[in-house]
């Protein structure tokens, strides 16, 4: 990332229902690296053709992410060239593996990390999935468990448990084709539920052990933290799209209706006085608001609250199916444009069993309060990610260029020799 090297770092959020984009500077180091950030420019744009975070009409989100960066360009006074995107669909996938090489005594260095990373890389290819994560979840250098940074340690052999973050590769392929479109160059791809942890956890949920959720438009997604670092990340195909789909259906009233009456009255728990609270619904073709129909509160409630039951569940056996969920303990951080309905944190802390807060993004400067909600926690998590120079970013582009070919062989050499050459 070396947009984040030289100062200027760009965020591309591409959601279900909307796009945002974050252009940040950085104002010197801090220990954390929100601290050192000022963001200087932002756009968002309601987001056309993309279902459940994937990309289903390339020619729609070619338009709305140029929009989106146009505006954080014209607010930034700058023309970017590079951003960090994040990863929705393709189904992500966590797996966790254990990588060793011998070092002989001497002081682990720089490079013996390089080739233990990518010695995890190479031996781990999934068919048909890309590797998109390859997070160092604690070294060990003989029999010493549990070392951050092994830099400068002596020892015969150097291990390392990774947790590694596939996703399937067409997705990924249509959304950097998006990107390209728009004459930017991908610098960094990171899966949305790591992006939202990074922005909302506080130094010690991540050491001690957290959930983080991130309830957006068209996905929820979820990421265990423990020990600083992310061991887990999963996403859910139902978001905040679907209760308004649901209440659409179930009135007989229009999308945008329905979204409004989900924002005013919509509620995830019931309350005494729902029954006697009457609600306009304003019935789908119909222009006179005389013709309104009349349903009680609890109607509404009805339809909300085993929508969000359904996606806490599926959460709780996500968990429970990945044997994750001990780590993280009694602790869940809840966030998302989706989390704000009222109601869902105590729906959620019911069904999980967990001590749950809403969350929004960590403060940075320059960032006004309109876009500094539940709702852009991803997009200031790619800014995190970038400007922090992740353990997995130790990878250099020319061992890059190496895995490359590890993976596809002559072609690859043959793709590249071309592009340089013509």
């Amino acid at each position: 990332m070396s947009g984040a090297r030289q100062g200027v770092v760009a965020a591309l959020d591409v959601g279900t229902t909307k796009v945002s984009c974050f252009i940040a500077k950085s104002e010197g180091a801090g220990r954390e690296p929100h601290r050192a950030l000022r963001i200087t420019g932002i756009g968002h744009q309601v987001s056309h053709g993309v279902k459940k975070g994937a990309v289903s009409d390339l020619e729609q989100v070619e338009d709305t992410i140029r929009a989106a960066v146009e505006t954080a360009e014209k607010m930034a006074g700058t023309t970017l060239r590079q951003v960090v995107v994040n990863l929705s669909a393709g189904h992500p996938a966590s797996h966790t593996i254990n990588v060793g090489v011998t070092i002989t005594g001497r002081p682990v260095s720089d490079e013996d990390l390089k080739r233990l990373l990518l010695h995890g890389c190479k031996n781990y290819q999934p068919e048909g999935r890309v590797i998109v994560h390859s997070i160092p979840a604690g070294y060990t250098i003989d029999d010493n468990h549990g070392i951050q940074d092994p830099r400068g340690m002596f020892g015969d052999r150097l291990s390392v448990r990774l947790h590694m973050v596939t996703a399937a590769t067409a997705p990924i392929r249509n959304l950097a084709r998006c990107v390209e479109r728009c004459h930017l160059e991908l610098a960094g791809l990171v899966v949305s539920p790591y992006a939202s942890g990074l922005a909302c956890l506080v130094e010690d949920e991540a050491e001690l052990g957290a959930i983080c959720v991130d309830m957006g438009g068209g996905t929820t997604s979820l990421s265990v933290f423990a020990g600083g670092q992310c061991v887990y990340a999963d996403v859910v195909p139902i978001g905040g799209q679907h209760v308004t789909n649901d209440i659409a259906r179930g009135l007989s009233t229009s999308i945008a209706n329905a979204e409004r009456m989900k924002t005013l009255y919509g509620s995830a728990l019931a309350s005494s006085t729902d029954d006697r609270e009457m609600i306009d619904v304003q019935l789908m073709g119909e222009e006179d608001r005389e013709s309104s129909n009349h349903i009680p509160r609890s109607l509404l409630t009805g339809i909300i609250q085993p929508r969000l039951e359904e996606t806490f569940e599926l959460v709780r056996d996500r968990l429970r199916d990945s044997g994750v969920d001990y780590v993280a303990g009694k602790r869940m951080v809840l966030t998302g444009g989706a989390s704000q309905m009222t109601g869902a944190r105590e729906l959620g802390a019911r069904i999980l069993g967990k001590n749950v807060r809403l969350a929004r993004p960590k403060r940075m400067k320059g960032l006004a309060d309109a876009v500094g909600g539940p709702a852009f926690a991803t997009c200031a998590g790619l800014l995190n990610y970038a400007m922090s120079s992740p353990a997995e970013a130790i990878i250099t582009d020319s061992n890059r260029d190496g895995l490359e070919e590890h993976r596809t062989g002559q072609l690859s050499k043959i793709s590249r020799w071309l592009k340089k050459n013509f």
